[in-house]
């Protein structure tokens, strides 16, 4: 029995008779998330960008010859369809914007750079920062991801030989009519204990480091906290968040963008920290209220007091731009310092645990076998 094709019904639109799979196929396309170009990728164009505008290359041939010959062609189709935008008449900042693989930060300095006529200046500040950032995540990597992955596995070991290893020795003395007794009975009874709660533990840890991973607010108020209790971790981010929106400052406003709009950029850099409000809110008042660029920091800010006196300091002796390279030429020195102590502290830390975890898998396995050795002997002689 042949189906009757598939008709409109009157008042209805003609795309509106397209069969559902195609809609549903439509939809899932349309639906799919645009992935951002990673930082070593935005190094390397911004780099070469910077370089064909500092040669007298329009902007548009500047992407075009960069995008030729690209071996990534997910970069080449963007870098062609900004060209495309420009050449329609777009702005650069906002060709960059619609394709929806560069941060508010990025799109922000290129606008502010392509506004003073200076985005040769902007494009490199970018390639510098992006390198600034890959430098220390790859620092904190360093400091945080081998130091856990080193303690999930031995906790594995431990946790192996607590269900596994530790009931085999229990069995044996049983077999041989021993009671344990001392140390070895305390070891028997954690072994119990983890076998009881050790998928709980695994299962919460899990589910915690989930919930982190994609939550912003909770990780942020986790960091909080640790930067309230750790001294050494406070300095280090405080360094790292004022370097970044200092230094974004600094080339936003020496390349002749007022305050305000300096300010209200270089937020963006630090955007999903308390920056980010505090920074927004300064130049809000800075610009309605025309209270100084100190008073502004000092009020509605949480920037260290050493920023609040500098900008004081600029301001009375009109060297502001200098005191922004300064500022942030100093956090960033800062920062690799306190960087270096907090790897320091942190490979002490987990050495600590380490040698803990080793301790209790000795401990837990090996020592009621020492302990109850003599007696399983003489039970068979």
């Amino acid at each position: 029995m042949s189906s009757a094709p598939a008709t409109a019904k009157p008042g209805t639109p003609a795309s509106a008779a397209k069969p559902a799979a195609q809609g549903g196929s439509f939809s899932f396309l349309k639906q799919t998330k645009v992935q951002p170009f990673t930082k070593k990728q935005l190094v390397a164009m911004f780099r070469g960008l910077a370089s064909m505008l500092r040669a007298q290359i329009n902007t548009a041939d500047a992407l075009k010859y960069y995008g030729q010959g690209l071996q990534d062609k997910a970069m080449s189709d963007a870098l062609a369809k900004i060209r495309d935008e420009i050449n329609s008449g777009v702005n650069v900042h906002e060709a960059f914007r619609r394709t929806g693989r560069f941060s508010d930060t990025v799109v922000g300095l290129i606008q502010a750079g392509s506004d003073a006529g200076q985005l040769h200046q902007a494009f490199g500040a970018l390639a510098t920062r992006f390198t600034s950032e890959m430098v220390f995540t790859k620092a904190l990597r360093k400091a945080t991801v081998m130091p856990c992955a080193v303690i999930s596995v031995l906790a594995g070991a431990f946790i192996f030989s607590q269900v596994s290893i530790v009931p085999q020795v229990q069995d044996m003395l049983k077999s041989v009519s021993q009671t344990p007794d001392g140390m070895t009975a305390i070891a028997f009874k954690v072994s119990a204990i983890t076998k009881t709660v050790w998928p709980f533990v695994v299962g919460s840890i899990i589910a915690s480091a989930i919930t982190i991973w994609r939550s912003d607010k909770v990780r942020n108020m986790i960091l909080g906290i640790a930067m309230s209790k750790w001294r050494l971790l406070r300095l280090m981010i405080m360094s790292l968040r004022q370097m970044t929106f200092l230094s974004t400052m600094k080339m936003l406003h020496a390349n002749g963008i007022n305050l305000a709009k300096s300010i209200r950029v270089s937020a963006n850099s630090v955007k999903g920290t308390p920056f980010y409000q505090e920074l927004r809110d300064a130049a809000d008042k800075y610009e309605g209220s025309g209270v100084p660029l100190s008073t502004a920091f000092s009020k509605y800010t949480s920037v260290d007091s050493q920023v609040v006196h500098m900008l004081s300091i600029g301001e009375k002796s009109a060297s502001l731009d200098a005191q922004l390279e300064m500022l942030a030429l100093m956090y960033e020195e800062d920062a690799q310092n306190y960087m270096a102590s907090f790897t320091a502290a942190v490979n002490f830390l987990v050495l600590i645990v380490a040698v803990a975890l080793i301790a209790a898998v000795f401990i837990g396995t090996f020592l009621p076998i020492f302990l109850m050795g003599p007696k399983m002997m003489n039970s068979k002689m």
